[in-house]
């Protein structure tokens, strides 16, 4: 059990950061609080990153305030979420695009992360879905059900939040409607 000092306390007391793009991250599987200092900002931390990011290096700590303000991205010449990766990316500001990419933690998925669009912006990636979480919205999802290469069917009856069928629910962060992207192992 970690002492508690008048140092980790302030640090205990600063606010997180809010990220645009992925507003419940602190709720995901992404962070874990873990003492240390970040390879970044060389602060003394109390929560640690531990998703994806692309990179030659591979820094052994980045705090969520330097995902945050772009500055790990910028040190290491990396990415959190595939540039490529975010869909329509043709149709989309080149400084939301990277916001997404350099600015917003990544998610945890079975292949490599797909960041969805609508209104010409990312979305919002909101959580990890099931069956149980698509259902009140399944005239929004129809499209994104019916047309990502699985049975319908299966998805409607198989998703899981953790299992071999996972769902990725994003919202649209301008009209406010659900996209969802499906993965499996």
């Amino acid at each position: 059990m970690a002492i508690l000092t008048e140092q980790t306390l302030k640090i205990e007391k600063m606010e997180l950061p809010k990220f645009k793009y992925s507003p419940n991250a602190f709720e995901l599987d992404i962070f874990e609080n873990v003492e240390g200092t970040c390879s970044v900002c060389n602060e003394k931390r109390h929560i640690k990153y531990t998703s994806s990011f692309y990179s030659v290096d591979e820094p052994e700590y980045i705090c969520p305030w330097c995902i945050a303000d772009g500055k790990a991205s910028e040190k290491y010449e990396g990415e959190f979420n595939d540039y490529e990766g975010i869909e329509n990316s043709e149709n989309i500001e080149k400084e939301l695009l990277l916001q997404a990419s350099e600015r917003t933690p990544s998610y945890t998925s079975w292949q490599q992360e797909v960041w969805l669009t609508h209104c010409n912006e990312p979305c919002a990636f909101v959580g990890y879905a099931d069956t149980n979480t698509i259902e009140p919205l399944m005239e929004e999802l129809n499209d994104d059900i019916e047309n990502n290469g699985y049975d319908p069917d299966f998805i409607k009856s198989s998703l899981t939040k953790d299992g071999s069928l996972v769902g990725y629910l994003f919202q649209c962060v301008n009209c406010y409607q659900h996209r969802l992207h499906v993965d499996c192992d």
